[in-house]
């Protein structure tokens, strides 16, 4: 039976944590790890590609988007402690990991510190580190991006009043605006596949995520840029890494630099693909990939969540 569901879980530390499950009750776990900024509600592309696998797909909003409790100072590596303790409530011995764009770098640290409990590891578009050695983290970014990182480095007394006012645009623009506003951060091969429906979920989980406030997309921005708190070469999990040579949201340097150093790593460079045109015709492949890689190393049996 399928079942979907939004819960608010307490963690042993006292903190909330919002995740949502939906899926066959009895299926593999997936754990996707959401972009930026962004929460646990899924877009229909995930979760429907996921179902169609017969997983059961689970988010978490991280800490500070929606209900989940601000985790200020929080590193990317942080994320693992979180990951195990919804696994923990489902009763969830093993899953699968994905993540997409700032989520990317969260999937890995599943991979690097959680090796007994993830199958294997997707990364769609994702970061590398900001200091790493051999990579312009900026070069063949969009404009956009190159504003917000660059707040992003002066520190969060100045990245908090530039976030909020976008916020703010988020949070009273219709689908209309948004279609416009997302084209224009988008080279034409991603362009032509904003559909409306994209946009509609991309803001549905965007506006629950900064529903409270931007605490989340700004802890998110801080930690991308300091280090992760882990190494790559703790990874020993199957890993697949798929970006797309036209991406103007995560440049395909990260994707070059990241392939080089993930041990063991699948990678799929798609030239003539963008952040999203990749995402969305890809899906599919990358999920079934991602299953393969797991093999039966995820385990298939889960409890639904208190």
């Amino acid at each position: 039976m399928n079942i979907s569901r939004l819960t608010h879980l307490r963690l042993a530390d006292r903190r909330g944590l919002d995740v949502h499950v939906s899926g066959p009750e009895d299926g593999e776990v997936l754990m996707f790890h959401h972009g930026t900024p962004g929460s646990c509600l899924p877009l229909r592309e995930v979760e429907d590609a996921v179902h169609r696998l017969g997983l059961r797909l689970v988010a978490m909003s991280r800490p500070g988007y929606g209900d989940s409790t601000r985790f200020a100072g929080r590193r990317v590596v942080d994320v693992a402690a979180d990951t195990a303790a919804v696994l923990d409530a489902l009763g969830a011995e093993r899953c699968l990991v994905a993540g997409w764009s700032e989520g990317g770098p969260h999937a890995l640290a599943c991979g690097a510190r959680l090796t007994d409990r993830v199958a294997a590891v997707l990364v769609i578009a994702g970061f590398a580190p900001y200091r790493a050695e051999g990579l312009d983290f900026m070069e063949g970014m969009g404009t956009a991006g190159v504003v917000e990182i660059g707040k992003v480095l002066e520190g969060e007394a100045v990245l908090r009043p530039y976030l909020e006012e976008l916020r703010g645009r988020v949070n009273v623009a219709n689908v209309t605006d948004l279609r416009k506003a997302l084209g224009s951060r988008l080279r034409a091969v991603d362009q032509a596949v904003l559909t409306e429906e994209f946009v509609t979920d991309w803001a549905a989980s965007a506006r629950e995520g900064l529903r409270v406030g931007a605490d989340g997309w700004i802890d998110d921005d801080l930690a991308l840029v300091q280090p992760w708190g882990f190494a790559l070469t703790e990874i020993t999990v199957p890993t697949v890494l798929w970006h797309g040579g036209e991406d103007l949201m995560v440049p395909i340097g990260h994707g070059r630099w990241l392939a080089e150093r993930i041990p063991g790593v699948t990678a799929h460079l798609e030239e003539g693909e963008g952040y999203l045109s990749l995402f969305v015709g890809a899906i599919d492949r990358m999920l079934r990939e991602l299953l393969a890689a797991g093999g039966s190393r995820a385990g298939s049996k889960s409890a639904a969540l208190p």
